[in-house]
């Protein structure tokens, strides 16, 4: 990464927590060459920890990429705080009103621009018991679906040892082993002139979380199960980003 294209924040916020996370962690990087080049891209990620983000982040900058997260975009109105998202080129997402429409907007814009827009498909830290990928939201694929960008899968295990949704614990111990590894670019050929319907949205998701689960389970061994489905809830109508972040 050309280091005259960050911002006087986005460097601030390198030398904030790289530092931390070198020393935080033991990693081990793969894959890292499907990040590499200028155009936009989509990055989709397992979710089984709060400190996924940390751990991505690192892994994508070293790639040579900027990361863009999804965020709420309630956070973004917050004094100081949004200020400085905002100027580390991160994007706020509206989450169950007409609101999305915009923020789809913004993702597709930050696309153009030849952003790395990272994405967890599942809205939320994995259901499953044993931290397996789960049942997604199609955001992700909606995205794919407007935009025609690289959906490049990235998986981690390890920092579930950092922050375990499970227990709630946390471990500041040093050198935590974390694994991350992106693959090629997701095959989504077949959809690539289809109507955002919900089966279709549906069926790319599903492509795309199974080959995630594929994934995982060669980073950290064991049979995988099923994709896990989270108990059904009433539906509140929301139809455009379909909560991405």
């Amino acid at each position: 990464m050309a280091r005259r294209r960050l911002g006087f924040w986005q460097r601030f916020a390198v030398g904030l927590v790289k530092p931390v996370m070198t020393v935080w962690t033991r990693r081990t990087w793969r894959g890292q060459e499907h990040l590499h080049g200028d155009g936009g891209v989509i990055v989709v990620a397992n979710h089984i920890s709060h400190a996924d983000p940390l751990v991505s982040a690192h892994f994508i900058y070293d790639s040579g990429r900027w990361p863009q997260y999804l965020g709420k975009a309630s956070v973004f109105r917050v004094p100081v705080v949004g200020w400085i998202l905002h100027r580390c080129r991160q994007i706020p997402v509206e989450r169950g009103s007409t609101d999305a429409v915009r923020s789809l907007d913004a993702l597709v814009a930050a696309l153009d621009e030849g952003g790395a827009v990272v994405i967890y498909p599942e809205g939320t830290t994995t259901r499953q018991p044993e931290l397996w990928p789960m049942k997604a939201k199609t955001g992700a694929a909606r995205l794919a679906l407007a935009t025609g960008a690289p959906v490049v899968p990235v998986v981690m295990w390890g920092p579930e040892r950092i922050f375990d949704p499970r227990t709630t614990r946390v471990s500041l111990r040093p050198r935590i082993p974390v694994t991350v590894a992106a693959g090629e670019p997701i095959d989504l050929s077949r959809w690539a002139d289809a109507q955002p319907t919900r089966a279709t949205l549906e069926e790319m998701t599903d492509t795309i979380m199974l080959r995630l689960r594929d994934m995982l389970a060669e980073v950290r061994g064991g049979t995988p199960p099923p994709l896990w489905e989270r108990p059904a809830r009433p539906s509140v109508g929301r139809e455009q980003l379909d909560d991405a972040a």
